[in-house]
């Protein structure tokens, strides 16, 4: 006897990328993790938080760390909504928006897994639109698909391209539903659809501190909309989804964007030394707007690869699914990380 409803019983659960157990001699490059610590001014607040804010429920609006928000990129304060990581917006909007047939949840391929696992969850209908081998947008399918919400990575994950302006405005103006661009990875790249949110009342922009802010075992991300978009979801929000410690860190780590920036032109740096190495391996590596690059290797198999760099001490992600079957997704790490990464590749393929 099964106690769970039937499409949980039969749905395939997200499978995050392997987690060593602390102080593991690992070489982690799996997750898009940020290899350089967060701020100083974080561990600063951290190393003096107060006890009593610990006993208190926090803010259930995050008012603070908004207002960090809206100082640094911009935009009014009260279009902004805080949550546990930008996975909990996600599940926010599957939740207030996606239903059956009627109401269903579109996005390209491949792209970030955790799209399909959601709608599994609600259950809600899912309209997968292949991206072509170009990646090309595929405005017409995506638009054909009137999806109550059409989810758009941008850069996208894990081949790491960006979706030019032009083509999510014009997706924003033709879509049936919400227009979703999720910018986990933008602060790696040039452009972000942030200009579109004040333009159009059903486009949403969400973001994360996991990746540029280095910040992923906090848990904290943000969204950004119109009020009158965000009072509905609001109704659906956890009451206090944001703990208090992730409020003020993640204060202090917006406010400190000159080491944000920092960290970020290193790893952009090392990305392009990466990619270059990769291909003199004769590795074909797709250009990559974040923190990773996708990349198919020569020989032997991907997942010879993959298995054959875990067993020193190395992991990468490999997807067993069509279309990335074939492919590694690497996280940019540390220069001396890189460096052994493609010691090891040049051993084994050498070998091969």
């Amino acid at each position: 006897m099964s106690y769970v409803r039937p499409n949980i019983a039969v749905m395939a659960g997200y499978v995050p990328g392997e987690q060593p157990r602390p102080g593991t001699d690992i070489i982690k490059l799996n997750s898009n993790e940020n290899p350089y610590p967060p701020s100083p001014q974080v561990v600063e607040v951290l190393r003096h938080f107060g006890d009593e804010l610990l006993r208190r429920y926090p803010d259930p609006f995050a008012r603070s760390f908004c207002q960090a928000i809206a100082d640094v990129l911009g935009v009014p304060a009260d279009w902004i909504i805080v949550g546990n990581g930008s996975d909990d917006l996600l599940n926010l909007l599957v939740r207030a928006c996606a239903d059956d047939a009627a109401r269903p949840i579109v996005y390209p391929t491949p792209t970030y897994v955790l799209y399909r696992t959601l709608a599994a969850l609600q259950p809600a209908t899912v309209v997968e639109v292949p991206y072509p081998d170009d990646f090309q947008f595929p405005l017409k399918e995506l638009v054909a698909a009137q999806g109550a919400i059409t989810f758009i990575a941008s850069p996208n994950s894990p081949s790491g391209h960006v979706v030019a302006l032009p083509d999510l405005r014009d997706l924003a103006q033709q879509a049936s539903g919400l227009v979703v661009v999720d910018e986990a990875y933008v602060d790696f790249a040039e452009a972000s659809a942030l200009s579109l949110v004040q333009e159009f009342d059903n486009v949403v922009v969400l973001r994360t501190l996991s990746k540029g802010y280095g910040l992923a075992g906090l848990r904290l991300g943000f969204g950004i909309a119109n009020p009158a978009l965000l009072a509905e979801l609001f109704k659906v929000k956890d009451s206090y989804n944001v703990d208090a410690i992730a409020i003020a860190l993640g204060t202090a780590a917006i406010r400190d964007q000159a080491y944000k920036n920092t960290c970020v032109a290193k790893i952009k740096t090392s990305r392009a030394a990466l990619t270059k190495e990769l291909r003199q391996l004769g590795f074909t590596v797709l250009d990559s707007h974040g923190n990773f690059v996708l990349a198919t290797p020569p020989q032997p198999s991907a997942e010879h690869l993959y298995l054959a760099l875990k067993e020193q001490g190395i992991l990468v992600r490999y997807f067993k699914q069509p279309r990335l079957d074939d492919k590694l997704r690497i996280s940019v790490g540390t220069e001396a990380q890189n460096h052994a990464l493609i010691a090891a590749l040049a051993r084994l393929t050498h070998a091969s």
